[in-house]
């Protein structure tokens, strides 16, 4: 498996990677533009486009003038501020609730509401249909939290239809901002197409009932899934845009402004990553990332370390070390609390996607055991390495919520151990 020189993304990486003649990555080399971006241009495009949708959501007569789907999650926290303090926007907030829900993914959440003086809209599932969509697309695609990223990606824009509402504000478009697959003059749009080609496995909730296969799941089982039509669309003139467009996009320095000025809580000992802001929100996320490592030999630890050595705070070295130490051949304690809500023991959860795994990084052996062909540890030492190095700027680090009675967590796992269904 070839890796890039510079961070420590894999080949591999979906939905595209592409590594250079110089051994370096798509998503370093887009990185390397940010310097030459006049981002005060593009602060004053984004506060242009908001004005105009302030004045369209008055002609609609509608009660809010943007939508903020949120999660509880550092990034949505940030866009809510961002809109509220900086650019005085009147927000719906709106969230799809997954039942994956941790104690301090609620806690989050809350916050926003409270701090930030929104009101919040929010989609329920209940257990048993997360249950069901769980299990069907564990076996369809190796993703049990398919609805958790399919209704926080189309409950908001059926919501926006419904009450008139022009404007869709999102964080950062991933795609993008981790693989290099837009150049930064871009100005890429949520659209349908967008959601279908990068958040949804390539399954429609037509898909889903029209499926031979599907036993059990029904069409009110996938009603915040059915996104609105054209004509509803066009009718109120949704647009849906990335904050991360027009804003210097840093995770990092905008969580630490989230925790010093509006109480955003952090993890205290996270099993699965260094970063202690990252996937707070919810339970199966980290499952989600294992089974990802089941499938492609990498996960976030590997996110998080590349966009560290982007922002020059991280050697790579030192991500490869996190990555051993977080990643590596690593099963996170939590996937325990994730078998015993979908009722599944780990041989059945394991083998369930066998048939995803990359051929290109594991190799099933005579025994039946899946043995890791390759992983960014062996490829420390890879020539011309020093040639593509970026220098330090800053030393990495993170700050950590101080424990307190009403957020004190167990022992065992510095997490909370229980879904949060409502």
């Amino acid at each position: 498996m070839k890796y890039c020189l510079r961070c420590c993304y894999p080949e591999n990486a979906r939905p595209a990677i592409i590594i250079d003649e110089e051994g370096v990555c798509s998503g370093c080399r887009t990185f390397e533009d940010r310097p030459q971006v006049d981002w005060n241009e593009k602060r004053n495009q984004m506060k242009e486009l908001l004005d105009h949708y302030k004045k369209l959501a008055e002609k609609n007569n509608a009660n809010w003038d943007c939508i903020i789907p949120v999660s509880g999650g550092k990034d949505s926290t940030y866009v809510v501020y961002l809109m509220t303090q900086v650019y005085k926007m009147k927000p719906l907030l709106v969230t799809y609730n997954h039942a994956f829900n941790s104690k301090r993914g609620i806690r989050n959440l809350t916050n926003i509401v409270d701090k930030f003086g929104c009101d919040l809209l929010r989609y329920s599932t209940n257990p048993k249909t997360a249950k069901k969509l769980s299990r069907y697309m564990l076996k369809k695609v190796g993703d049990i939290t398919w609805h958790h990223h399919a209704g926080l990606m189309t409950f908001p824009m059926q919501t926006a239809a419904r009450y008139k509402i022009p404007l869709v504000i999102w964080g950062e478009h991933g795609e993008g901002f981790l693989l290099g697959m837009h150049n930064l003059d871009d100005n890429v749009e949520y659209t349908k197409k967008h959601r279908q080609e990068h958040l949804m496995r390539g399954f429609e909730p037509e898909d889903i009932l029209n499926d031979p296969e599907n036993k059990d799941i029904t069409r009110t089982d996938l009603a915040p899934f059915f996104y609105p039509s054209d004509d509803e669309i066009n009718s109120v003139g949704v647009r849906g845009i990335f904050t991360s467009n027009f804003d210097p996009w840093d995770q990092i320095a905008h969580t630490e402004k989230m925790i010093k000025e509006y109480g955003f809580e952090t993890f205290q000992n996270p099993e699965h990553t260094f970063n202690l802001y990252a996937s707070i929100d919810d339970h199966a996320e980290r499952t989600h990332n294992y089974l990802r490592y089941l499938k492609f030999g990498h996960t976030r630890c590997t996110d998080h370390a590349s966009l560290e050595i982007r922002h020059q705070r991280m050697t790579r070295e030192e991500g490869i070390s996190m990555i051993e130490k977080y990643e590596h051949l690593k099963r996170p304690k939590n996937v325990d609390i994730i078998l015993k809500f979908l009722g599944l023991t780990e041989e059945e959860f394991v083998t369930s996607i066998d048939h995803l795994r990359d051929k290109e990084i594991w190799e099933r052996k005579s025994n039946g055991k899946w043995e890791l062909l390759d992983w960014i540890g062996n490829h420390i030492n890879d020539s011309g390495i020093d040639d593509v190095r970026l220098p330090i700027k800053e030393k990495w680090k993170f700050l950590k919520t101080p424990v307190s009675p009403t957020t004190r967590e167990t022992k065992n796992t510095g997490d909370d151990e229980e879904l949060i269904y409502l």
